[in-house]
C-alpha cells in the first residue's frame, strides 16, 4: 500500500504518478498524507484504484475522476468530484460549493453539509448528502439524482432539466421551473437503491423523502415566461 506524503514531495509528482497507473496495476490502494488543503489532489484519475486522503483538501479534489475510489478523511473545498465520469468519491466531512458540478457519472457521498450550487449542471452523477445543501443546488441539473437527508436552501433546482431531486428535510424555496412531484413506486425503488449505495440501507427510509423535478415549462422560449429565463 503506497503512502505519499505531500509534505515531503510535491503534489505534481503525486498526480503524475497516479496518472501513470495502468488498469492492471497491483498498486491499487494509495494513502496520501499531509494534504493541508492543497488543490486538485487526485484529479484526473483513470484507473480502478483507491486513494485515501488523510486530511482536508482544497479545490477540485478528485475532479474528472474515472474508475477510481477517492476517500477524503476531512473537508473538501470548491468543486470536489467536478466533472466526474465514473467511480466513487466520499467526503467524510463537509464540502464547499459546486460539489459534483457538471459530473456525468459515478457516486459522490458527502457525510456533512454541502455549500451552494451542489450538483450544478450535473449530467448523470448520483450525489448523496447526509447533511444539508446550500442555495441553488442542482441549478440547471440535466440528469442524475441528488439525495439530501437534511434541508435545502433557496432556489433548489432552478432551471432544472430531467435530474431527480429527493429531499428529506425542508426546502426553503424552489427555483424557476422546479416543482414537487409525486413519489411513485419506481421513485421509491430508485431512492432505496441510491441510499443503499451510500451505505444508508436500513438507516433511512425512502418514504421519508419528497421528490422534486422539472415542470418542463422552460424547455422552449415562451414570452409569457420571459421573467424566468
Amino acid at each position: 500500500m503506497p503512502v505519499f506524503d505531500l509534505n515531503q514531495a510535491p503534489l505534481r509528482e503525486l498526480n503524475r504518478t497516479l496518472h501513470g497507473l495502468r488498469p492492471d496495476t497491483n498498486e491499487t490502494h494509495w494513502t496520501v498524507t499531509g494534504p493541508d488543503g492543497r488543490h486538485a489532489i487526485a484529479a484526473g484519475l483513470d484507473a480502478p484504484v483507491s486513494v485515501e486522503i488523510e486530511g482536508h483538501v482544497g479545490y477540485y479534489c478528485a475532479g474528472m475522476n474515472k474508475q477510481a475510489q477517492v476517500i477524503v478523511h476531512g473537508n473538501a473545498g470548491v468543486g470536489v468530484a467536478e466533472n466526474m465520469m465514473s467511480g466513487f468519491v466520499h467526503v467524510q466531512g463537509d464540502a464547499s460549493q459546486a460539489a459534483g458540478a457538471t459530473a456525468h457519472g459515478g457516486l459522490l457521498v458527502i457525510d456533512g453539509n454541502a455549500g451552494a450550487r451542489c450538483g450544478i449542471s450535473m449530467k448523470g452523477i448520483d450525489i448523496v448528502v447526509k447533511g444539508s445543501v446550500g442555495h441553488m443546488s442542482a441549478f440547471m441539473a440535466q440528469a442524475g439524482t441528488l439525495v439530501v437527508l437534511g434541508d435545502a436552501g433557496e432556489a433548489l433546482g432552478d432551471s432544472l432539466y430531467e435530474a431527480r431531486l429527493y429531499v428529506r428535510g425542508t426546502v426553503r424555496s424552489l427555483g424557476a421551473d422546479c416543482i414537487e412531484k409525486e413519489m411513485r413506486p419506481e421513485h421509491l425503488a430508485e431512492l432505496t437503491e441510491k441510499l443503499a449505495a451510500a451505505g444508508l440501507s436500513g438507516e433511512v427510509g425512502a418514504g421519508e423523502f419528497r421528490r422534486y423535478g422539472s415542470a418542463r415549462t422552460l424547455y422552449h422560449f415562451n414570452v409569457d415566461n420571459a421573467g424566468a429565463y
